[in-house]
């Protein structure tokens, strides 16, 4: 644990909420596949966040379909890219109707 972190107890009473409710809200949040608050994403997470392989976002960046943007070594991908990429895509008029 860092130098500086506040053990979950003190934190939960900064909030005002119970640890019990903190630490459910924590594993939730472990759970998940991901922070959903994040603009630039890796290759694997946008490729998760889809519902598709690396290999075939790869091929999507490549062609580009898909934005990426480099920074320093790593490749980035802008949520905003897959909301376009799928709003293109011709088979996404419906968002609602499963297959």
């Amino acid at each position: 644990m860092p130098e500086n972190a506040l053990p979950v107890t003190q934190i939960a009473q900064l909030l005002g909420v119970s640890e019990t409710e903190l630490r459910a809200l924590m594993n939730q949040r472990d759970a998940s596949h991901g922070d959903a608050t994040l603009v630039g994403l890796t290759v694997a997470e946008a490729a998760r966040r889809i519902g598709i392989g690396r290999t075939k976002l790869y091929e999507y960046v490549s062609s580009g379909q898909i934005s990426s943007v480099k920074i320093g070594r790593l490749r980035r991908i802008p949520a905003e890219a897959l909301n376009d990429f799928l709003a293109r895509r011709p088979d996404s008029a419906d968002y609602t109707t499963a297959a």
